[in-house]
């Protein structure tokens, strides 16, 4: 008994011991422009395989200070991006800033609780964690499997942009601009002047197909105006980094292509059942996961236009 016993233990100090060294690895970081870093997600649905490290995360260094924008889908994703940031500086992380409420882009915010450290996000996020946090939390629970939910919570910003807000890293600022619901309610977007450089969340998507979570209309419009935007390359929520404003037109297209279809499914009298099943099937071939969201997408546009 007493030898099962010892057994027993130093299997769960080993699979202890491999969980910690699991958490301490690094991410896959690009320099994109000086003092500027991304880790590319995967074009993927989260899930235990990948660690819900599917969203675009990044961080910038100025000299004083850290900022990182977005955390990723997990805690343990967190954490590898904080050793990816220790591995390039030991300057302190002053700023953490949240492009919207999605899992993917903020369950790794655990992983960055510490004295001094302010969470950055659009005067509207409150809410809309308050609103669908605990369901967010449940799916997570459900998908993601007994590794990774230890220590994922929400952790809601501490600082709220209405408008935008100018934050001073040393020697390099940060415009984090508060956009009207698109995506989704809550989006922002942060801009480094220094190198021109924009981390668009999910207002923009490449190759990974948009997601519509907020208003498809309101998202049309408001693409001129984040086209305006004094920037040399972007930062998608998913894709790969791009020229700016050409990393648009794909995402332009396939909104457009939704929007005047369903509109005119709902003109016509079309059931949601039948409007949704071909809609912007044209775009099929353009997106990853497509089938995995276009229908949704639809529905929700659908709902929308109803209302016009």
């Amino acid at each position: 008994m007493t030898s099962r016993f010892a057994m027993h233990v130093a299997l769960i100090m080993l699979a202890m011991l491999a969980s910690a060294r699991a958490q301490q690895q690094t991410l896959a970081i690009s320099e994109i422009a000086p003092g500027v870093f991304m880790h590319q997600g995967r074009i993927a649905l989260m899930s235990s395989d990948n660690d819900g490290a599917i969203a675009n995360i990044g961080f910038v260094i100025g000299d004083r200070a850290v900022a990182v924008i977005d955390t990723g889908g997990s805690v343990r994703e967190g954490r590898q991006l904080l050793a990816s940031i220790r591995a390039h500086t030991d300057k302190p992380i002053r700023y953490v800033i949240n492009t919207h409420g999605h899992p993917d882009h903020m369950f790794g915010n655990a992983a960055f609780v510490a004295d001094g450290t302010e969470f950055v996000g659009h005067m509207r996020l409150p809410q809309a964690l308050a609103v669908r946090g605990q369901y967010y939390l449940d799916a997570f629970r459900r998908s993601m499997g007994d590794a990774l939910i230890d220590d994922v919570r929400i952790v809601p910003p501490t600082r709220l942009v209405d408008g935008e807000l100018v934050l001073d890293l040393g020697g390099r600022t940060l415009v984090v601009k508060a956009w009207p619901t698109a995506h989704s309610d809550s989006d922002v977007t942060v801009f480094d002047a220094v190198t021109k450089t924009l981390f668009a969340g999910d207002l923009v998507f490449l190759r990974h197909i948009p997601v519509l979570d907020g208003s498809i209309q309101a998202w049309l419009k408001l693409l001129d105006d984040l086209a305006a935007l004094p920037a040399e390359r972007v930062v998608p929520g998913h894709g790969p980094v791009s020229i700016w404003p050409q990393a648009l037109a794909a995402e332009r297209r396939y909104l457009e292509t939704l929007a005047s279809g369903i509109r005119k499914d709902v003109i016509d009298g079309k059931p949601i059942a039948v409007a949704t099943k071909h809609a912007a099937e044209a775009e099929r071939g353009k997106w990853e996961l497509f089938d995995d969201y276009n229908v949704r997408n639809a529905t929700a546009a659908y709902s929308q236009f109803e209302w016009e």
